[in-house]
């Protein structure tokens, strides 16, 4: 991700060219950037995703409370929300804040550093 911040706005303009060439030049660049950005919002999501780890929190549905199925977790490992509670929150955009249980904005490090390894986490296969 860094490389590609770096690279961005580096390439000179083509001395030759009309005005497409121009626009398909920027319009890469843009790309580029908005690539950027979701990788750095990926990023972002990982990075909290291991907290809750360190806060045995991981795997619990921030919405409901209720254990998060692994196929979800396989397909979105950084998934704060059940499928049940997402969806709601994707219907009414006023859902999630009323029905949260912990904001990311209030997660933060315990200022305990816990080894965790990830082999003594038990996820319940049964349901």
């Amino acid at each position: 991700m860094g490389m590609e911040l770096d690279g961005l706005g580096l390439s000179a303009p083509a001395a030759s060219g009309d005005s497409a060439d121009a626009a398909f030049g920027n319009s890469g660049e843009e790309v580029a950037s908005q690539l950027v950005e979701l990788e750095g919002k990926e990023l972002a999501q990982i990075e909290r995703a291991l907290t809750r780890i360190k806060q045995g929190l991981y795997g619990v549905c921030d919405g409901c409370a209720c254990k998060i199925p692994v196929a979800r977790l396989n397909a979105l490992p950084y998934s704060t929300l059940c499928v049940k509670c997402q969806r709601e929150s994707e219907n009414d955009s006023g859902w999630l804040s009323s029905h949260q249980l912990a904001g990311w904005d209030k997660v933060r490090d315990s200022g305990e550093d816990r080894d965790i390894d990830l082999a003594d986490l038990e996820i319940d296969l049964s349901k």
